[in-house]
């Protein structure tokens, strides 16, 4: 059974568009329809979230509580994830005037914009932001519930879409992903599109070691749903791998 999504966020699949759109299944190849920044952007300034331009020409946004912050650095040309430059950097603190973000959680372009969303408004709705008290097993038990299966020799720690063409790991981290913990070789949660084996990545994410993992969950549940999303721009690497329909 499908888990019912954010009302808040589900206003995405169906916002009105200029040009011809699809409905797009499944959701992880979808793409992030080139609005990744608007339409996160415009999450946040429906919540509430500050937002200024930065002397890196970034573009960040504060939580109202001041414990969250969310920043686009996709022109600061950060890093790397699987290839791809990071987009969308979020983060978490225990108390507003922390100069150190508990966790850090990176999306890159491609990434669908109703996922990141989505995890937002866990972010958000999360009096303690920076806190977790769950397991691992809340990110599989969100992607099993969505039909994906777990890895056959390690159902701990990975599972897959049903087409093999998207994961989720827990395991060790690239380089530069920063953590409020800093003890080296910490754990934390991978996401990926790989719409054909071998092929560049359509979408890359890295959640650091401290990023609790029912929030991590929030994101999966997302990311695995069967609902389908409306798209006018169809990613290439996706290229006989959707299923589309034109809107009635």
């Amino acid at each position: 059974m499908e888990a019912p999504l954010n009302s808040r966020s589900s206003r995405y699949p169906s916002a009105p568009d200029h040009g011809l759109s699809f409905w797009v299944t499944p959701r992880h190849l979808a793409g992030d329809d080139g609005l990744l920044a608007d339409r996160i952007s415009d999450t946040l300034a429906e919540s509430g979230w500050m937002s200024w331009t930065t002397a890196r020409s970034t573009l960040l946004f504060v939580s109202p509580t001041g414990l969250c912050g969310a920043e686009w650095i996709r022109t600061d040309h950060a890093f790397l994830l699987g290839g791809l430059p990071v987009a969308w950097q979020i983060s978490a603190r225990t108390h507003r005037d922390s100069a150190l973000a508990e966790w850090n959680a990176y999306f890159t372009p491609g990434t669908p914009h109703e996922a990141i969303a989505d995890f937002l408004l866990a972010v958000e709705a999360r009096p303690e932001p920076a806190v977790g008290y769950a397991g691992p097993e809340a990110v599989l038990a969100q992607l099993s519930a969505m039909g994906w299966p777990r890895d056959f020799d390690h159902p701990k720690t990975t599972a897959w879409d049903a087409g093999l063409s998207a994961g989720f790991s827990w395991g060790p981290l690239p380089d530069g992903i920063q953590d409020g913990d800093p003890r080296p070789d910490l754990m934390g949660w991978q996401a990926w599109a790989e719409p054909v084996l071998g092929s560049p990545y359509l979408w890359c994410a890295t959640f650091s070691a401290s990023t609790p993992h029912d929030l991590v969950g929030s994101f999966a549940a997302s990311i695995a749903s069967p609902a389908p999303v409306r798209r006018r721009i169809l990613p290439d690497l996706s290229a006989g791998r959707l299923t589309f329909s034109l809107p009635g």
